[in-house]
């Protein structure tokens, strides 16, 4: 019996934690890999004007929206008071931020008939100025081949429309609502890389830099023990960071 008990004990050991061990380690890389798509937002300008048409009736059009693309949308129309465009920021997988941006667009087209609003309402993208430069490429190749792929018109706004309280560029795209969404498509696409390559730098800084080093860089509070702290993810060195020295 004494013999038979470790085995039977053992099964069950690993199947509390052995088998939980693994996928668990797996999964960080997994949601490692899938995250960025989802931490990059599709962020739009929309003429204030046809805000009230995409929120609908007791919200009943931006519910709709929200379901039928499974994205979290919000409609900042407190920002920026009597401007005359208001932000929407929508979460969601890449395809979802790309179908919620569509039917966006065909409602302000429906609406501008409905108001008789006569110009031209462009696709109106806003992006960090860090990932602008990647998406014009060398020579502005990359957005001409994107101009060229989508049949669209595509400019961007200019470097001192830019302060501290305001890291975007607006991307503005001119053609008919499919040809803007394809844009959207492949500009999201391109930002949605460059992102990803700054979160794989930072975390490849992350593990090049050992705990000490890090400490001599002043980023966190000096420990009265005087163990330097161990090795420490973006996150935690950000963290720190905010403490003084």
């Amino acid at each position: 019996m004494a013999a038979q008990q470790p085995p039977q004990q053992h099964p069950q050991g690993r199947r509390g934690f052995g088998q939980r061990g693994p996928p668990r380690q797996g999964s960080p890389g997994a949601t490692t890999r899938q995250k960025p798509q989802s931490d990059v937002p599709l962020r739009m300008l929309v003429p204030t004007q046809f805000v009230g048409a995409i929120i609908g009736k007791e919200g009943a059009t931006i519910r709709n929206i929200t379901k039928q693309t499974q994205s979290k949308i919000d409609i900042h129309r407190k920002e920026n008071a009597g401007a005359a465009e208001k932000p929407i920021t929508i979460h969601s997988t890449p395809e979802g931020c790309s179908t919620a941006c569509k039917i966006i667009m065909e409602i302000m087209q429906k609406e501008a008939q409905d108001t008789k609003f006569t110009e031209e309402i462009p696709l109106k993208i806003l992006a960090h100025n860090n990932f602008v430069g990647r998406l014009i490429g060398k020579e502005g190749r990359n957005l001409k081949k994107i101009e060229q792929d989508t049949d669209t018109k595509i400019t961007i706004s200019p470097l001192q429309d830019l302060t501290l309280y305001n890291p975007e560029r607006t991307i503005t795209v001119k053609g008919s609502i499919e040809t803007c969404a394809k844009a959207e498509e492949e500009i999201m696409k391109k930002i949605r890389e460059s992102y990803e390559n700054d979160i794989a730098a930072m975390n490849l800084q992350a593990h090049l830099i050992p705990g000490l080093n890090l400490n001599a860089l002043g980023l966190f509070p000096p420990s009265s023990s005087g163990i330097p702290p161990p090795a420490v993810s973006v996150a935690s060195a950000a963290a720190a960071a905010s403490y003084p020295p």
